[in-house]
């Protein structure tokens, strides 16, 4: 069932990237009349926001907000593209830094998990290669239930963690969309290829979410079979 849950979500994540890549490239060819970074100053600008900084950093699609140094950090195909790609992306991840000035609530409580979504990762590797492997071998030091139930606390944070991502990635979007329509950079048909491209790159956190949820199922599954014997 596992290798099932892992090789369906594999084949969804490896289509989504594919069709993101795409789509990017695809909007890359549609001029726009500036850059991702001068977006990115002008929606801050606009917000009234002075305090973070753009800067261009290595890589493809690695475009983040950092909350923890106040920094967009845009691609360099972002950073100077002049395209609908670049502007879609870098108002994306200026919403995210309009979100952290704004004291957006999900943006907040996803912050706040990031500690316990770094040490539940820790624990699913420790676990599941370590002490999920003892507890085969050794049951009477390790027991299998309890490896179980350390996986399942562990998957059910990770879970929340990437289902509260959902609503704080879409509400970037639609302040990134509305933002760049009202500023006049899209309009029309280039509004809807910016929405297009931006909707692809949020469904790669829903199948890590759906994927995420499915994983704990199963766990869940696994363990209560294992209760009822």
């Amino acid at each position: 069932m596992l290798f099932i849950i892992v090789i369906v979500f594999g084949i969804l994540s490896y289509f989504v990237s594919h069709r993101l890549k795409s789509k990017f490239n695809k909007y890359q060819q549609i001029i726009v009349s500036m850059s991702g970074a001068e977006a990115a100053a002008k929606m801050l600008r606009d917000n009234g926001i002075y305090d973070v900084k753009i800067q261009s950093t290595e890589g493809t699609l690695t475009d983040h907000y950092n909350p923890t140094n106040k920094t967009i950090n845009l691609s360099r195909e972002v950073y100077y593209g002049n395209n609908v790609s670049a502007v879609a992306v870098a108002a994306h991840e200026t919403g995210h830094a309009i979100q952290h000035a704004t004291a957006y609530s999900m943006l907040e409580l996803r912050t706040a998990m990031v500690p316990l979504q770094n040490a539940s990762a820790k624990v699913i590797n420790i676990v599941f290669w370590i002490m999920f492997g003892m507890s085969i071998v050794l049951p009477h030091i390790i027991p299998y239930n309890l490896a179980l139930l350390i996986i399942i606390a562990a998957y059910t944070i990770m879970t929340l963690f990437a289902f509260v991502t959902l609503p704080v990635e879409i509400n970037a979007s639609q302040r990134a969309v509305k933002w760049l329509e009202g500023a006049g950079i899209v309009s029309g048909q280039t509004r809807e290829n910016a929405v297009d491209a931006l909707k692809w790159a949020a469904y790669t956190y829903v199948v890590a979410a759906l994927s995420s949820l499915a994983t704990l199922l199963y766990y869940i599954w696994v363990f209560m079979g294992r209760s009822r014997d």
